[in-house]
């Protein structure tokens, strides 16, 4: 029984902090273009150098 009254606050506090860091991603702009990194990779835009 000691062990869930140390347990259930390190698990608040842990989900606590996984929120703020999924919050965090979401205000930084990490979702917001799913989709461009994987065509960038097909396409080359840069010409070669000679």
């Amino acid at each position: 029984m000691d062990t869930l009254l140390i347990l259930i606050p390190v698990a608040l506090v842990a989900s606590l902090l996984a929120l703020v860091a999924f919050l965090w991603s979401l205000r930084s702009g990490q979702y917001e273009d799913l989709d461009g990194a994987a065509s960038r990779i097909l396409f080359d835009d840069e010409k070669p150098k000679r």
